[in-house]
Parts: structure tokens; C-alpha cells; sequence
């Protein structure tokens, strides 16, 4: 396999992020649940259903490399979620900044996000595993369209206070 060398760090990562988005799971029903903007909940929503389906690649990785999908604890999603907690509880008695600061927490779990699928995405490329490129390039594509869609309702409601 070219590039062997990677091949620790690439199933630690994908270790590492198969627990993330398992722990983003319970993370997203709270998102969800504090939203005030409908478009905002349904956007958490339709995201704890696309990371069901991210956690399901990772599995397939796992598996096409012959291992068993084990993930561990994500310490900085812990923290992200711990940030997004506070926010929620700092703000839940603003509607008219909560969407905002939800937002925000939400956004910096996608751009960690992000960086980790990159990561694991060039990996996969550097070591010839097409298969496992291809299926964390589709996660990383559902991630940076969460971002996206997470700043345009930020630009056009939350953090206007129209949409509240």
C-alpha cells in the first residue's frame, strides 16, 4: 500500500470522528430542541438524519479495511458540545439571539467537521483506498452543505432577528 506510514493515523481519525459523530447525535436532538427558528430545527433535524447515514460510512470504511468499527471518545466534540450546552442555557431566555448562538456552536462542530473529513479524505486518496475516499468525500461534501445552509439562514433570519 503506498503511503503505509498513514495508515495508524488515518484509523485513529477515523476512530476519533465515528465517536464524534455519535456523540453529535444526542448534540443535534438538544440543537434541535432550543432552535426557535423553524427553518433552523429543521436544518438540525435533517442533519441528525444525515449524520445516522455518516456514521454508517464509517462503518463501511471500517469494514472494507477489515477492522470493526470502533470509535472512541471524542474529546473535542465533547467540548464543542459543551460549548453549544452553555450557549443554549446563556441565551434561552433571548429567542431573539438563541438562533444566532446556536448558529455559532453549531458551525464550529461543522468546520471540525470538516477539517477531519479533509484529513481523512486526502489520506484515503494518499494510501489507495478508493472506496473509503469516495465515502468520507461524500461526508465531507454533506458536511460543508450544512455549513452552508447553516449561513444562509444565519444572513438571511437569525442573526437579522427576522426569523425569530
Amino acid at each position: 500500500m503506498p503511503n503505509a506510514h498513514l495508515h495508524e493515523l488515518f484509523v485513529e481519525e477515523l476512530k476519533d470522528i465515528l465517536g464524534g459523530e455519535r456523540q453529535l447525535l444526542k448534540g443535534l436532538k438538544k440543537l434541535a430542541g432550543a432552535a426557535v427558528n423553524e427553518k433552523l430545527k429543521a436544518a438540525f433535524e435533517t442533519h441528525y438524519e444525515q449524520t445516522e447515514g455518516q456514521i454508517e460510512r464509517l462503518k463501511t470504511v471500517f469494514s472494507d479495511l477489515g477492522m470493526t468499527a470502533r470509535g472512541k471518545k471524542c474529546k473535542a466534540m465533547e467540548g464543542l458540545l459543551a460549548e453549544a450546552d452553555e450557549i443554549a442555557e446563556d441565551f434561552q431566555d433571548s429567542p431573539e439571539v438563541l438562533d444566532a448562538a446556536l448558529i455559532a456552536a453549531a458551525q464550529k462542530v461543522e468546520h471540525y467537521e470538516i477539517a477531519s473529513y479533509g484529513c481523512l479524505v486526502t489520506y484515503a486518496k494518499l494510501m489507495g483506498h478508493t472506496e473509503a475516499q469516495e465515502l468520507l468525500a461524500a461526508t465531507l461534501a454533506e458536511e460543508k452543505e450544512t455549513d452552508e445552509l447553516l449561513t444562509l439562514i444565519a444572513t438571511e433570519e437569525a442573526n437579522t432577528g427576522k426569523g425569530s
